[in-house]
């Protein structure tokens, strides 16, 4: 048999088997104790009854005025008769016998005391110097039917209390684990970077050592993600002064110069340094996804942060570049719009960059707090798809970028226990890619107030 995985199953099966393997014990040492005891209390009972017949038998045979009769006595009314007897003389001649004494049940006389065939338990005794002698019978089934009612006495309780005890050791185990479970519901209820510690209070003085070594891991990764968001957030900050100051370095080089070969090389510098400066930022965001607080206690309307991000990347990409679709109700979320801004301009930057040129970039946002971002395209191949979320992975259009943006996005989705996906085509054609996110906690518009 395969023990359960559980530790409330293995509990309760173990604890059911060794109670009723203790019950099945208790009960069989009873029975033979009992056994015995039902041996020796019949035993006394034959040798009294035939002490008791004994002396009323003699009387009665010898007061008859003639010898050697046999006499059956007859029955009163119907019983059940266990005890029978025949009382005989030294030659063996049956003298008195009870109604229902079978004499071929009774073996030739061969002393007194206890003796014992294959159907009954017989008990001799004799008077008058051995000529007046009696033999009491008593059935062996009549015993062997009273220790089976004794051990059916003893076993028929299991079928009932056996039951009843295992519900009850269940029970009892599930209250006992009670919270272990309180402590498993509240570490499955934490989100995906959640390090702090789990309280462990209630935990039995067994497992709550475990949880205090769990706790001690999740502090030191705490500890060490939130160094490396440090420095990643630190680095990327303390670049953008310096990074700026050289691109306006690089951009008076370009003025000053008057050679082409020159001018061209610190337009190269500039550009690079755009590009790192890019990068600098996309940590800043990565850094502010992975360590920030995503949501907060409040709700609010997001298409107000939808419309400004859509402007502002309109104004450098160019009229038509983006089309947006809001609902006509608010879209109340708990999301921190901050975190929105930076998941929508980074998928609306990513769509730019590697779509068509000559076809806008789709933005959609669905009252159910559906994101669609989608664009014109080749399809990109499912390998490829796969990876495209991971940090510093870039698709294979040829365009530049610093593979953090789609990386962004699946860890603000991550951070806030919602779903994000990336399909290529696009639903509904044949080419094009598209990102849909779907923003947590969105509610219905109850009032004006709540929409403004």
């Amino acid at each position: 048999m395969k023990a359960p995985r559980s530790l409330q199953g293995r509990l309760g099966l173990w604890l059911g088997l060794a109670l009723t393997a203790l019950w099945v014990a208790a009960a069989s040492v009873t029975a033979l104790i009992a056994r015995g005891e039902i041996e020796q209390v019949f035993d006394a009972a034959l040798q009294e009854t035939a002490q008791r017949i004994l002396p009323l038998a003699v009387v009665d045979i010898l007061n008859r005025e003639e010898a050697g009769i046999s006499q059956r006595l007859a029955a009163i009314r119907e019983h059940d008769e266990y005890f029978t007897y025949i009382v005989r003389d030294d030659q063996g001649r049956i003298l008195l016998q009870s109604h229902a004494a079978d004499p071929t049940v009774f073996p030739a006389w061969d002393g007194a005391g206890f003796r014992s065939t294959a159907t009954h338990r017989l008990y001799n005794d004799e008077a008058v110097q051995g000529t007046i002698r009696i033999t009491v019978a008593e059935p062996l089934a009549h015993r062997a039917i009273v220790a089976w009612d004794i051990q059916m006495g003893l076993g028929l309780p299991l079928l009932v209390v056996l039951p009843v005890a295992l519900i009850a050791i269940v029970m009892a185990v599930r209250a006992s684990l009670a919270p272990l479970r309180k402590f498993r519901d509240r570490l499955a209820a934490r989100g995906a970077s959640d390090l702090s510690p789990v309280a462990s209070t209630d935990l039995p003085s067994e497992i709550a050592p475990l949880a205090e070594t769990m706790n001690s891991l999740l502090a030191r990764l705490d500890a060490a993600f939130e160094s490396e968001r440090s420095f990643a957030a630190n680095a990327a900050h303390e670049l953008r002064t310096p990074l700026a100051g050289a691109i306006a370095q690089a951009q008076r080089l370009q003025a000053e110069m008057r050679d082409a070969d020159a001018r061209a090389r610190a337009g190269e510098i500039e550009a690079n340094l755009k590009r790192l400066t890019r990068l600098a930022e996309r940590l800043l965001q990565l850094a502010r996804a992975e360590g920030g607080r995503l949501r907060r206690g409040f709700v609010a309307d997001v298409r107000p942060v939808a419309r400004l991000i859509v402007d502002e990347l309109a104004r450098v990409g160019g009229p038509g570049c983006i089309r947006l679709t809001l609902p006509a109700t608010a879209v109340l979320t708990d999301l921190d719009p901050d975190a929105f801004a930076i998941l929508l301009r980074n998928l609306i930057e990513n769509a730019l960059r590697h779509g068509r040129a000559d076809c806008p970039v789709d933005v959609v946002l669905s009252g159910d707090g559906t994101l669609i971002v989608a664009n014109e395209g080749p399809v990109v191949p499912a390998d490829d798809l796969a990876r495209l979320t991971q940090r510093f992975e870039r698709a294979k259009s040829g365009a530049t970028g610093s593979g953090l943006g789609l990386a962004i996005v699946r860890s603000i989705a991550e951070r806030t226990g919602s779903s994000f996906e990336i399909r290529s085509p696009r639903a509904g054609g044949d080419s094009g890619f598209e990102a849909i996110y779907r923003i947590p906690d969105v509610r219905p518009e109850r009032s004006r107030n709540a929409q403004e």
